[in-house]
């Protein structure tokens, strides 16, 4: 309203003046006056964010959503041959700090094979600190301590790892925004210890207006693309932005791995429920 009011006086002044501009001019062989134009300074272009700025509310958007969080999960695993093998559990998940230190906690319930079945993390931001990894067998009564050699093996016969529960800490990579389109900013990782993983690097293609990473793309040794992990879904939860499916193909076995996410709950207040004694006994929120 006020700038169609601004708009209007601005075309009555020019107006009037023409009108007395001629006027004027009528009585003199003086050519009539030009009013003045100014051109204008084209505002410059939004300074964009960093790499580590990036890199950084990527990581909080895909970890850190509340204080702490509940979903349940269906994990889908397809062969090359389509076969397909279920897996459902729920995923409980405590910031210590945001951004920083985090608790995980996996309870299986679906099948019966590994029912009942837990995984557990306590997950490290400080590069010199290896996180704590647990899982629990029922069958054999058994507690085995997951080795920091082992974060990159599969996460339950899945084309997950281990690692992608919690996160890779992003101290362990070296961070090049290497593409920028209207939509997308593309971070090329490099791994600090290369000898300490099986890829050479691995590219982040993240959403500009939300940070969520929408897509990664691994790529072997021989710079071959091998694995791509992609966001199918966002549902806005609770006002975050939340993937609520995501899928991982692995183009050298032709498998692929679909995870969908249900029922998140954020901001729940968990209790003190990340240590070894609720690994045999699993917590009511586990299994609600």
């Amino acid at each position: 309203m006020f700038e169609n009011s601004l708009i209007a006086v601005v075309i009555f002044a020019l107006v009037i003046g023409a009108a007395v501009f001629a006027q004027e001019g009528a009585g003199s062989d003086q050519p009539a006056k030009q009013p003045e134009v100014k051109s204008e300074t084209p505002s410059p272009a939004p300074e964009l964010p960093s790499v580590d700025e990036i890199v950084n509310k990527a990581n909080l958007m895909a970890y850190y959503q509340g204080a702490d969080g509940k979903a349940k999960v269906k994990m889908t695993i397809t062969d090359k041959k389509g076969q397909a093998r279920l897996r459902e559990f729920v995923i409980l998940r405590k910031d210590i700090k945001d951004g920083g230190d985090q608790n995980y906690y996996v309870y299986f319930q679906k099948p019966a094979d590994v029912r009942k079945m837990v995984f557990m993390v306590h997950k490290h931001t400080d590069p010199a600190t290896d996180d704590d990894r647990w899982l629990y067998l029922p069958g054999l009564d058994l507690v085995k301590r997951i080795a920091a050699g082992d974060k990159r093996t599969s996460f339950v016969g899945s084309d997950f790892l281990y690692e992608d529960v919690s996160g890779r800490s992003l101290a362990e990579d070296a961070h090049e925004l290497t593409k920028t389109t209207d939509e997308l900013f593309v971070i090329k990782n490099v791994p600090k210890a290369p000898e300490s993983v099986e890829f050479s690097y691995y590219d982040v293609s993240i959403d500009r207006a939300t940070f969520i990473p929408m897509k990664m793309e691994y790529y072997d040794r021989k710079g071959r693309l091998y694995q791509i992990i992609e966001t199918e879904k966002i549902e806005t939860i609770q006002d975050f932005p939340t993937v609520v499916k995501s899928v991982v193909l692995d183009l050298n076995t032709g498998s692929k791995t679909e995870m969908e996410f249900s029922d998140v709950q954020y901001d729940i207040n968990l209790g003190d429920i990340f240590t070894e004694r609720y690994l045999r006994r699993p917590p009511k929120e586990a299994r609600r």
